[in-house]
């Protein structure tokens, strides 16, 4: 697979609006989203510990993964909470696992198609 290459990840009428859905193009899973209309794509395994971020929660321009709360921002990956938690726990966890982005892809649309570069 090239990089730089945009797949077609489905219609427009796959995404609705307010709602997260994961797809495999050629071997990576992407997860977009529809936030007011506008899509987004961020890797869809938490770079935590590799939970299933369309399982999560969206809120606004927010996903949350199911595993441990971490939160990203789906418009740039940008980590906003890396776990959820306090105490001890929390602190090694952070230590083991440092707070890392979420990779993202550019999203277009052609027509009814949505695209994504991967």
């Amino acid at each position: 697979m090239e990089m730089g290459t945009f797949i077609v990840a489905g219609k427009m009428s796959d995404f609705p609006e307010g709602e997260m859905r994961a797809v495999n193009l050629e071997g990576t899973e992407v997860m977009i989203a529809n936030v007011r209309g506008n899509l987004y794509a961020i890797n869809n395994r938490c770079p935590h510990m590799g939970g299933n971020l369309a399982k999560g929660v969206l809120a606004d321009t927010v996903v949350t993964c199911p595993v441990h709360g971490s939160q990203f921002d789906v418009t740039s990956g940008k980590n906003l909470r890396w776990m959820k938690g306090e105490g001890l726990m929390y602190k090694l966890g952070k230590a083991i696992k440092p707070p890392q982005d979420a990779v993202t892809y550019n999203v277009k649309t052609d027509g009814k198609q949505v695209l994504v570069d991967v």
